[in-house]
Order: C-alpha cells, then structure tokens, then sequence
C-alpha cells in the first residue's frame, strides 16, 4: 500500500514539473499585465484582431516612425497618428514592449524556455520588440551595435521556432489573425 502513494506522489511531481500552468504563460511581458492610470482601458492591449488591424499595423511600420531621446515610439504620419488603434499601438510600444538590453535579454531567456507556440498577443509582441531592437542595432555603434545584433538574432530565432511549432500542429490550431 506505501508503494502505490510513493508512485501516485512521483506521477504528481512529474505532472507538475511537466506542465506549465496557466499563469507561468503570462511571464512574457508582463508590464501588459499591469495597470497605468493612463490607459486603464487598454490593459493587455493587443492589436491584431483581424486582417484589417493586421493591414493596419503593417502601415505603421511602413510608414514613419519617430523614436525621441526618451525611446518613446509614435507614428510619424498625422493621419495614422489620429486613429483610434494608434493608441493601442503607442501602449504596446512605449508601455509593454521592453526596451532595455537587459529586459531583452529576459524576454529571450523566456521565449527560449517556452512550451509550445505563442499566444497572438505574445507573437505581435515580439515582433514589436524585434523591430525596436533593430532600430537599436541600426542607431549604435562598436560593441553596443553588436549587443544589439545579437539580440536581434535570439529574437529571430525564437519566431522562426514559433512559426515552425505552428506549422507542425493541426490546421485547427494554427494562428489565426
């Protein structure tokens, strides 16, 4: 009888080691977690909700963006600029997305770490973080440059293992946009 609780407690453990729950997932950017008295409304913003805010965001990356000594992130273009999805767009870049090396740095230890493929939220996320970081990388120089790059890469790699996960599983749970 002591065998069987010694086996039930170890199928627990390995159960729990195994899978994450629910909250570890959230970890990846966690300033979308949290409320700003400025955006209230926009707690956990996302933008891609469909192939228009997918359209939609491609045009602000198209179009200008305009990062001041501040690192704060605004579009350029005053017509895009008034839309209502430019503020969730401004959220998500100078509030949510990290913009230190070294809270890069986390971000890629995390994705490196993380089972399964990325929420949406958690992908358009990272691609954001992507192109600050090669905005970054374009902007330094020497070893900063280099810093950077590198981080770029991890960045690169960590989709690329995303969309190859995505790609591998079913198409009823393929990303959808």
């Amino acid at each position: 009888m002591h065998w069987k609780s010694v086996l039930l407690l170890l199928l627990y453990y390995n159960v729990h080691a195994t899978v994450p729950p629910r909250w570890n997932r959230a970890t990846l950017f966690p300033s979308a977690q949290r409320v700003k008295r400025s955006s209230a409304a926009l707690l956990n913003p996302v933008l891609q909700k469909s192939q228009d805010d997918v359209d939609l965001l491609f045009e602000f990356l198209l179009g200008e963006l305009e990062i001041n000594d501040d690192l704060k992130i605004s579009v350029k273009d005053e017509e895009l600029a008034s839309m209502r999805k430019t503020v969730a767009f401004d959220t998500l870049c100078n509030d949510v997305i990290p913009k230190s090396i070294t809270d890069i740095r986390r971000l890629n230890a995390r994705l490196l770490g993380y089972p399964g493929m990325l929420k949406n939220e958690d992908f358009e996320r990272t691609v954001l973080t992507m192109v600050y970081v090669a905005y970054r990388a374009a902007q330094s120089q020497g070893h900063q440059k280099d810093i950077w790059t590198a981080s770029f890469v991890d960045l690169y790699k960590a989709l690329k293992h995303d969309l190859m996960v995505s790609s591998s599983q079913t198409s009823s749970s393929k990303r959808t946009w």
